[in-house]
């Protein structure tokens, strides 16, 4: 019995939230274990099991990026398929595929030296080099109040380097490079991919850069990385594991970007925002339960002050949109 000129809640209605709740949470769990798995599979591979070859692994990550970005476009139809226009966009791309290959090929040498947890770490600071490129290549400047958070942010890494057990310089590096490379294609392509003709979604610029990206590392993996193919032959023979490690861990680093296209998509900016800055938290207490690597209180402070000035970042710039 319902008030007079009240309507009740139709069933159906009740339904399809529910469903579109429980969809949209699937959604959010599918995005987290596919992050976080790639990378502790990363880890293993390239630290636990002596799978030594980055550059290769980043090449077969690619290589499934580009097979599975077809078939979803092309023929599973999640999204339209956009067309390169002219060679300028296609040199465009090729120049963001650059930056990206070298993005996630230091961040894979980093895991061969580095505990997961501290990559994590010094991964958050990324809108402090996301800020820096903008300045320096647009002249773009935020409020006094957004560079005040990135004090936090850059403070707790200094704070976390400093002691962590298992500090690696080299390591360091490749980690401060990937994820200054990862900021880099960030502001570059607001540059390069800008005008309407030009812009595509992650989506379809994955489909492009990710062939690209095979072509640029096919003969860096080749040169640099020796006797790989013969290697990972005679690995195949030994234990045969390490084939289905490699397809697995590839098909996982394409369903990352699908499910963080499909998650910004059905879910708003802000709690896109909040998922992402509780996803390096997680991947941290994941890694080191499963790793066993040790960790001192100091340096979960430093992690946890960079994680808060992130989120004070990311609440400055949201206020200050227009």
């Amino acid at each position: 019995m319902t008030a007079k000129g009240g309507a009740s809640p139709s069933p159906g209605g009740a339904g399809a939230a529910a469903n579109g709740r429980f969809f949209t949470v699937g959604l959010v769990t599918a995005w987290y274990s596919s992050n976080i798995g790639v990378l502790l599979l990363n880890k293993y591979l390239l630290s636990n099991y002596g799978f030594k070859y980055p550059i290769f692994l980043t090449m077969c990550h690619m290589s499934a990026c580009a097979l599975l970005s077809y078939a979803a476009i092309a023929w599973l139809r999640i999204v339209p398929m956009q067309l390169v226009r002219s060679r300028v966009q296609l040199a465009k791309i090729s120049a963001l595929s650059l930056v990206f290959c070298g993005s996630v090929v230091s961040g894979n040498v980093s895991l061969r030296y580095l505990p997961v947890s501290f990559n994590q770490a010094v991964g958050a600071t990324t809108p402090f080099f996301t800020a820096v490129f903008a300045y320096i290549m647009t002249v773009k400047r935020e409020s006094w109040i957004t560079y005040l958070t990135l004090v936090p942010v850059v403070t707790g890494v200094v704070i976390a380097s400093g002691s962590e057990p298992s500090f690696h310089l080299f390591g360091f590096i490749m980690c401060i490079g990937a994820t200054a490379a990862r900021a880099l294609k960030t502001v570059l392509q607001g540059i390069l991919l800008s005008s309407e003709g030009e812009k595509l979604n992650s989506m379809n610029l994955l489909l492009y850069m990710a062939p690209v990206a095979v072509i640029l590392l096919l003969p860096a993996t080749l040169f640099m990385e020796d006797n790989v193919v013969g290697v990972t032959i005679e690995l195949a023979k030994k234990d045969f594991t390490i084939v289905w490690l490699l397809l697995f861990n590839s098909c996982l680093a394409y369903f990352v970007n699908l499910t963080n296209f499909l998650v910004t998509k059905h879910t708003s900016a802000l709690t896109l925002q909040v998922l992402g800055n509780a996803k390096g938290a997680v991947a941290v207490v994941v890694s080191i339960l499963i790793f066993k690597n040790p960790v001192s209180i100091t340096g979960m402070l430093g992690y946890t002050l960079t994680v808060i000035g992130v989120i004070l970042y990311s609440e400055s710039k949201k206020r200050s949109k227009p």
